[in-house]
């Protein structure tokens, strides 16, 4: 997907439809000179409903779509006629979707499954007709209800990718290059930092049929969480995914260290996404011979979380990959 095309993050402004008034109205028939109210009810404007599409990835067809205003309902006929429903309009969006308001930041829903249906906003009801209003004392009621406004308000929508395992790591650290190596995904790969400027996803196969989704999210640096880089924009899509892959270049000064602050930086962000299993790759381990990486798994061992599962890899030489999914499936399933 063109990164030009990955939209994340719109602003919408949004009015559900008012409802219809009732009506005032009395039967009239050739042989009947005072008949009783017959008004019928207003109908009820239309809803705004989100749906959740799974074949959708990005925001982009709601960016340029800045105001939604729903139909309103139709007014009440005699004849205890009701008048029409305003017709509902859905905005189909990516899963992983959250509608918040735009002024409170309140989370009002959220879309999670294919086909799933939220109102966002509700249309007014229809006002009752004179129909409803008539008595023993009061036979010829002349008013009805009006229809009950609609509801105003701005939108902000946002995607949090949703995925099995996202990879979390430095820029340049191979993230792009494990993604493109495992699944179908063709992310941009070059050798300078920030290569990676919206998150990709990538089904990986995997043994017996089996599949997982992995994710590639724009590289992080120290102070990510206070804004620095790319900034905490894309920290939010590592909330939707159950287990979090940091990747770490075996050619690092300190492995263990940029573990370390990998990790601050997604807790200073939000503190419940260290309970997530976590999992780490030494990447680019072709350039490692045997005797290198016994030195590293002893300083790995004395430095990393004592229940840390790590391995070293190579997207570039195709080496350690099915031991890697193998620890992921793992860490998957449990």
């Amino acid at each position: 997907m063109a990164s030009s095309n990955f939209i994340d993050y719109v602003k919408i402004f949004c009015r559900s439809g008012a409802g219809g008034p009732g009506s005032v109205h009395f039967r009239r028939e050739k042989h009947v000179a005072k008949g009783g109210p017959d008004g019928g009810d207003g109908g009820r404007g239309a809803h705004i409903i989100l749906r959740g599409k799974s074949n959708f990835w990005t925001l982009l067809h709601l960016k340029y779509r800045k105001h939604i205003h729903a139909e309103n309902g139709k007014p009440g006929e005699g004849g205890c006629r009701s008048g029409a429903q305003g017709e509902d309009i859905y905005l189909d969006v990516p899963l992983g979707t959250i509608a918040r308001d735009a002024e409170t930041g309140e989370k009002l829903l959220e879309i999670t499954e294919d086909g799933e249906e939220r109102i966002l906003l509700e249309g007014g009801k229809g006002g009752l007709g004179n129909d409803h209003f008539k008595t023993a004392t009061k036979q010829t009621p002349m008013y009805a209800q009006p229809g009950i406004e609609g509801i105003e308000m701005w939108i902000i929508l946002e995607l949090k990718v949703l995925a099995d395992v996202g990879l979390v790591g430095f820029p340049n650290a191979g993230k792009s290059t494990l993604l493109s190596v495992v699944s179908a995904a063709r992310p941009k790969v070059a050798d300078y930092a920030f290569t990676t400027l919206t998150p990709n996803l990538g089904v990986v196969a995997y043994r017996d049929n089996q599949s997982f989704v992995m994710a590639d999210i724009p590289g992080i640096i120290k102070g990510a969480s206070e804004g620095k880089g790319l900034g905490i924009r894309f920290l939010r899509h590592i909330e939707r995914n159950s287990v979090l892959l940091f990747m770490v270049p075996a050619d690092a000064d300190d492995i263990a260290e940029e573990y370390q602050i990998l990790l601050n930086e997604l807790k200073l962000y939000n503190p419940e996404l260290l309970d997530k299993n976590r999992l780490l790759a030494i990447t680019k381990c072709d350039m490692l011979d045997d005797e290198l990486k016994e030195q590293l798994k002893d300083e790995l061992d004395n430095n990393l979380p004592e229940k840390l599962e790590y391995t070293f890899i190579s997207s570039v030489a195709q080496q350690g990959i099915v031991d890697l999914k193998d620890m992921v499936w793992k860490a998957i399933n449990n």
